[in-house]
């Protein structure tokens, strides 16, 4: 039992801040409904994004709606509070947070007293330099560029088709991807094979019109799935015409035109960037000690080293991996490792505040898998290589697996096997982007601009 009552605050609503919040309202139950403890959930969304679909709610597979778990149904015993945790002073043990009423209300972040935290900001993109890529680059981390980018490559077709100008037309069908990790190599995987269908309609854009270009700085793409299995990436994606470009980096996109560290040129209006990502700027933001990466350090218990009561694991945190035969080796920042860091995670506090041992995390490795488009995949399974149609069906199986809520489960599902007898749809809905456009100017006023691209996890 909880001696006293136990404030408990989780920043972020991602993988660890969801399913941490989902495993102390199971474990502290009891002392929920007595009073004795109450958990806040700090998230910038209502929802957590099962990101291992955005390739698919991209193609246009599943509706951007199943891969969301919407937070206050879900964790049904918590206080969900959409804002943003912009610093947090752990001496005092407070984090200062801004809602969506912040600036309404004209009185400034509020300052919220916990008495244990759990930080889960997650990552955010790691940018470079790069001339133009502020002002043309398309993200790829959240469900709203999901959607922006699939009405971006449809707009683009339709651009093509319907322009006299041959440059423009070339510029217009030529899509650069910057990154060979998974969101990189999985959205350019199923947007190809969406654009290769989508070309069926258009009476002249042909699939040899387009040109998709995959630019990665490294000696290999999916490292993940090993050495092996990155080669016969390279080679799939090729044999489908896509030109994979290892050892070469984006030096500029400045006037829509994308230039290589290779020399080459090619005009384009789209560049997504998925090379990588950092640590939230809020763990700068903290009085926490951090690792030369900028990570929170941790126990293999999960809490932060020197720092009672602070708590961390997924991408914010350096867990060290027991497992591992290398000393001082830290588990991976993916998304394996995050679910099953926040079920410990939550059971240690629960532990902690009842006085009981905390529990050890050790976990190995189970494998990787990757969607190459529709049909074709990679995966590396407990020391097993699998391609194409079979890797495939792994990839989809163990995502419906770990996807959260029975009610996503099925979703999806159905979904799935509607798409056996129906074509996907090629409507591009850009006025999502600005809904009142149309009545703005009805009433007399000024067009909008054109939104920045990626106004989520930039910098």
């Amino acid at each position: 039992m909880v001696k006293e009552r136990a404030r408990i605050l989780v920043v972020g609503g991602g993988y660890v801040g969801m399913y941490t919040a989902l495993r102390l309202q199971r474990k502290l139950k009891g002392e929920l409904r007595r009073g004795e403890a109450e958990i806040t959930v700090v998230t910038p969304d209502p929802y957590m994004t099962y990101q291992p679909f955005l390739p698919e709610a991209a193609a246009g597979s599943l509706s951007p709606r199943h891969v969301v778990v919407p937070l206050r149904r879900v964790l049904d015993r918590c206080r969900v509070l959409i804002g943003e945790a912009t610093a947090v002073d752990h001496a005092a043990r407070t984090a200062t947070v801004t809602t969506l009423a912040t600036e309404e209300e004209g009185t400034g972040a509020r300052r919220l007293a916990y008495d244990e935290i759990v930080l889960a900001p997650g990552s955010v993109a790691r940018t470079l330099p790069v001339p133009g890529l502020a002002e043309h680059g398309i993200g790829f981390k959240t469900v709203e560029e999901a959607i922006g980018l699939r009405n971006h490559v449809i707009e683009q077709m339709d651009i093509a088709s319907s322009t006299r100008d041959p440059a423009l037309r070339d510029a217009a069908l030529t899509f650069v991807f910057v990154g060979g990790g998974y969101a990189g190599v999985e959205a350019l995987g199923e947007l190809e094979d969406m654009a290769r269908q989508a070309a069926r309609s258009y009476h002249n854009v042909g699939r040899d019109d387009m040109k998709w270009i995959l630019v990665e700085a490294a000696g290999r793409v999916l490292p993940e799935v090993g050495e092996e299995l990155g080669r016969h990436t390279v080679t799939e994606l090729r044999r489908r015409n896509i030109d994979v470009r290892l050892r070469t980096r984006l030096e500029s996109c400045a006037d829509r035109v994308a230039v290589l560290s290779d020399g080459t040129r090619f005009p384009t209006r789209t560049v997504v960037w998925t090379a990588g990502v950092k640590p939230h700027p809020l763990l700068a933001a903290t009085d926490l000690p951090r690792t030369p990466r900028g990570r929170l350090k941790c126990t293999p218990e999960l809490s932060v080293e020197g720092a009672p009561h602070a708590w961390a694991a997924g991408d914010a945190a350096a867990v060290p991996d027991v497992t591992a035969e290398a000393p001082g080796a830290e588990c991976a920042p993916n998304a394996q490792h995050a679910v099953r860091q926040a079920r410990v995670l939550g059971d240690n506090i629960a532990h902690a505040l009842r006085g009981e041992p905390l529990t050890t995390y050790a976990h190995r490795h189970a494998g990787s898998v990757a969607s190459l488009g529709f049909h074709q995949g990679v995966a590396h399974v407990r020391g097993r290589k699998v391609k194409g149609y079979p890797a495939w069906v792994l990839h989809r199986a163990y995502h419906l697996s770990r996807l959260p809520t029975a009610n996503r489960k099925a979703r999806v599902l159905a979904e799935w096997t509607l798409s056996g007898f129906f074509a996907r749809e090629i409507v591009s809905l850009g006025s999502l982007e600005h809904p009142r456009a149309e009545f703005e100017l009805a009433a007399g006023g000024k067009p909008p601009e054109e939104p920045p691209r990626n106004p989520k996890g930039s910098s």
